[in-house]
């Protein structure tokens, strides 16, 4: 069979984030291009301004928490941005002003400072939140544009009242490594499917690998064929593109607290396979239905440089999902790794047959506890919407972790019931288990189906279908593909103890 493959632009790399740099430093923050004032609702303006309150209420700056005016002078720009009341200042409200501040001037202004008052929040922790916010805030995957409509933010300088120029600068760099995280997971996820393989992610990763301190190997058909992959594998059946199962490996220099296994979702394009997605705006989307697998490789670009302590180890599992005549048929059954026998009622629940092999190598590693990561059912969608994921899991500690993790980031997860007594409608009359449930909670029956495959080894889910992109600029996601999951198991990661 001849397959066309989609020319790429010459230069062309998924991970542009990865080569574009923004400089970073502790102020002074009034010479940049524009300046941007965070401003509390119940203080005195900074002098530097120029203009008063009234001033600004009149240019429609109000005191809701985000409100955001341009002030027009002469020299550098002016941008105020409301943090609200100075007592209610979060470092979540920090991290959203300098998003606010930084996309005001996306189209004038390559050098932005911002200017942070006197707030009720540890100096180090606000400056990486400013620091988090304004690089994600002005992000834009623009590998495949001609011409972009705004300017790169080449460099960003952050000042914060009363602040010792040391925390800012530890903050800054804490900042830098966890917003190029959620960058890289951007880029891959955003990257479209003819332009981004099974076997150019293992490419792409292991370019990654060699940079930011991991190891990277990756397995092919014949491989996997080895191994007995039969979920990956018969996923792929109808592919004209070779899979490929992506193992990482990061290890702490000394002794570490222990070993966490991660699992991602890495489906390429989910076209539904013979149960083929009906044709809307949603296949738009499908490009990132490898959401969690991009979330785990900006997770490993980071573990070094933010000092975690955990050895992690990943596996993800790429191939696109495609009908044709050697697809996977319904009511066919596919062997796992672990042995156990699938029966397939239907080819778009997909997710769960390629991290099923997955779960059952990490398994076999040994790891203290796994923690997987897909864009796994529209279920998901359904129950909690598009900005907080469903969070599974059969261990309280490593719930807990996740939990805490998620508040501290403000990427919003919520614990679901994994409700038992639904096990039997994942029956299957001629092999162990079925890839479907019954009509109700499918995300439920979808976590169930995963646990079948973790045996005794501690382990929690984290369904990333919803907040996985945003359809406008919304706080610190940007519009299109947002990371989500990357900030998360880095956090995780590094607060993990052995599930002790």
């Amino acid at each position: 069979m001849t397959v066309a493959i989609p020319a790429r632009p010459e230069g062309f790399t998924p991970v542009p984030s990865a080569q574009q740099t923004t400089t970073v430093s502790a102020g002074p923050a009034g010479e940049s291009a524009a300046v941007a004032y965070l401003v509390t609702a119940d203080t005195p303006l900074p002098e530097g301004l120029g203009v008063d309150r009234d001033a600004l209420t009149a240019a429609g700056l109000t005191e809701d928490a985000g409100s955001t005016v341009v002030v027009p002078r002469a020299g550098a720009a002016a941008i105020v941005v409301e943090l609200g009341k100075e007592a209610e200042v979060t470092v979540d409200g920090l991290r959203n002003a300098a998003a606010a501040a930084v996309r005001a001037v996306a189209k004038v202004a390559s050098s932005v400072g911002i200017l942070v008052p006197e707030v009720p929040v540890d100096p180090t922790d606000a400056a990486a939140a400013v620091t988090e916010g304004a690089l994600l805030g002005r992000y834009r995957y623009t590998a495949l544009k001609s011409e972009a409509k705004e300017k790169p933010l080449e460099s960003l300088a952050v000042e914060i009242a009363g602040a010792d120029a040391e925390e800012v600068a530890a903050g800054i760099g804490s900042g830098v490594v966890t917003a190029r995280a959620a960058a890289i997971a951007r880029d891959l996820a955003n990257t479209p499917p003819g332009h981004l393989s099974a076997v150019d992610l293992a490419d792409v990763t292991a370019q990654l690998a060699g940079e930011y301190g991991f190891e990277s190997v990756a397995f092919g058909k014949d491989e996997l064929i080895e191994m007995g992959c039969g979920g990956i594998l018969g996923v792929n059946a109808g592919s004209a593109f070779e899979p490929r199962l992506i193992k990482l490996h990061y290890a702490p220099d000394g002794e570490a607290a222990g070993h966490l296994g991660l699992v991602g979702k890495g489906i390429m394009y989910d076209s539904g396979g013979i149960s083929l997605k009906p044709s809307n705006p949603l296949h738009l989307l499908m490009k990132m239905d490898m959401g969690g697998a991009a979330a785990i490789v900006g997770t490993f670009a980071a573990l070094r440089d933010a000092g975690v302590d955990t050895e992690v180890t990943a596996w993800l599992c790429c191939t696109d999902n495609m009908p044709s005549g050697s697809a996977t048929k319904l009511g066919d059954v596919l062997t796992a790794r672990n042995g156990m026998t699938v029966e397939v009622k239907n080819t778009d629940a997909e997710g769960r047959l390629v991290m099923m092999d997955g779960l059952s190598l990490a398994v076999e590693e040994g790891v203290d506890a796994v923690i997987d990561i897909a864009t796994l059912t529209g279920a998901s969608i359904v129950a909690l919407g598009t900005r907080r994921a469903a969070l599974f899991g059969t261990d309280r500690v490593l719930l807990d972790t996740l939990a805490a993790s998620s508040e501290a980031v403000d990427e919003p997860v919520w614990e679901m019931p994994l409700e038992a007594s639904y096990r039997k409608e994942l029956d299957s009359q001629i092999a162990d288990i079925s890839n479907m449930g019954g009509q109700w909670a499918g995300a439920t029956a979808a976590a169930l189906f995963l646990k079948e495959f973790t045996g005794d080894t501690p382990w929690a889910h984290v369904d990333i279908a919803g907040p996985m992109s945003s359809d406008a600029d919304d706080a610190w996601r940007s519009a299109g593909a947002t990371g989500f999951g990357a900030r998360l198991l880095l956090h995780a990661a590094a607060d993990f103890a052995g599930g002790e």
